[in-house]
């Protein structure tokens, strides 16, 4: 947001009066390769049926991306880690992007930690979101400290829902926050406009240009929020496996992955620290349960079940990232996927796959090679 927009606010009594500084620009996504996104019709998959990579096949490119060569077989290398002949099946989701300040960054980034914290799956969770980027001031529009935090829903209902819930526990609850539009377009998202009746006949309404926000009592002072923010339609489920030789190693190399991830724009890894461990199925034997553990990559289970796992592999994690687009989620899991196997199959790094459910359920397919073109 612009310095005169915060300006307008402190104008009006809506902002405190902090030096401004300028924002740190968005990284360059230039080199960034798009992934082959296809539309498949929707069949919901049999109980029991994993996402597991559709073909294995041998192709090899050594030395990396860029010096990599073709030769004999079918599968890709970089740094000697395979990269599978598979694809990654994601979905078709509604997203919303909103902006919190505070009075430092450390309460901006409490406050955005709170409201994302139980948000992994919409399988338990009803919406995934997570903190996209922190703000400076000369980027917020009460010039505070702030952070972006994207949320991810299958409905425009659910969307609007947990939003307005995770606003009021998390945001309004959280000492000297505000929060704001992070998004313009589609059908209008409720912030301050429901959030408005806490303050008890006692709110005040303030219209700014066509913006419109509302002052709600607190003990703390105010807080300010915004009418409404944007929505748009997304992409959920993009992802990647690491297969190692140990959980040190698989472990190492999601970390890095994320470290990367976290520098692309649009995007959020909503699993803890943006790792999953726990990679599930569709269905159970427990009826109760609409998933369970996908027994395909449990290591422990070699040798007892029909396992996707050479001998070699002895722990494997996954990332799955949301984004705005498709091109944002490809450029998150090509950054990714060179971050992870930057140490090599020689820190024990092994193979790089993706989830899927055959092409019959998520309408977006992500082929790693053409993502790593």
């Amino acid at each position: 947001m612009s310095n005169s927009r915060a300006e307008n606010l402190n104008t009006h009594g809506l902002a405190p009066s902090i030096p401004r500084k300028r924002g740190v620009p968005a990284p360059n996504l230039a080199q960034c390769v798009t992934a082959d996104v296809r539309v498949v019709h929707k069949h919901p998959p049999e109980p029991g049926a994993s996402r597991t990579p559709m073909v294995r096949h041998d192709y090899c490119v050594s030395g990396g991306i860029a010096a990599g060569q073709r030769g004999k077989g079918n599968h890709v290398q970089i740094n000697g880690v395979t990269i599978e002949d598979t694809f990654a099946e994601a979905f078709g989701m509604k997203a919303t992007r909103i902006r919190v300040t505070a009075i430092d960054e450390r309460w901006a980034r409490q406050a955005g930690e709170t409201m994302t914290g139980f948000a992994t799956s919409v399988i338990g969770c009803g919406v995934e979101a997570g903190i996209e980027h922190t703000l400076p001031p000369g980027d917020t529009p009460d010039g505070r400290p702030g952070v972006s935090i994207l949320l991810f829903a299958m409905s425009d209902q659910d969307l609007a829902k947990h939003l307005e819930r995770r606003v009021g526990q998390c945001i309004l609850t959280c000492p000297t926050t505000a929060v704001f539009a992070g998004m313009e377009g589609g059908e209008p998202v409720p912030l301050g406009k429901n959030l408005r009746f806490f303050g008890d006949g006692w709110q005040i309404a303030k219209q700014i240009g066509a913006k419109r926000y509302w002052r709600i009592p607190v003990m703390d002072g105010e807080f300010l929020a915004e009418e409404t923010t944007g929505r748009c339609k997304a992409v959920g489920g993009g992802n990647f496996l690491v297969l190692a030789d140990s959980q040190r190693a698989a472990l190492g190399a999601c970390e890095a992955a994320i470290a990367a991830m976290r520098r692309i724009r649009n995007v959020v890894m909503p699993f803890p620290g943006g790792i999953v461990r726990s990679g599930s199925k569709v269905g159970s034997k427990y009826k109760a349960l609409m998933a369970s553990t996908n027994q395909a990559y449990c290591p422990t289970l070699r040798g007892l079940v029909d396992s996707q796992l050479d001998q070699g592999v002895r722990s494997v994690m996954e990332i799955v990232v949301n984004g705005l687009t498709p091109e944002d989620v490809s450029a998150a899991m090509r950054v990714g996927i060179l971050a992870a196997c930057e140490s090599g199959a020689a820190q024990g790094v092994l193979r790089i796959s993706a989830g899927n459910y055959g092409g019959k359920l998520g309408q977006f397919h992500f082929r790693l090679r053409e993502v790593m073109a």
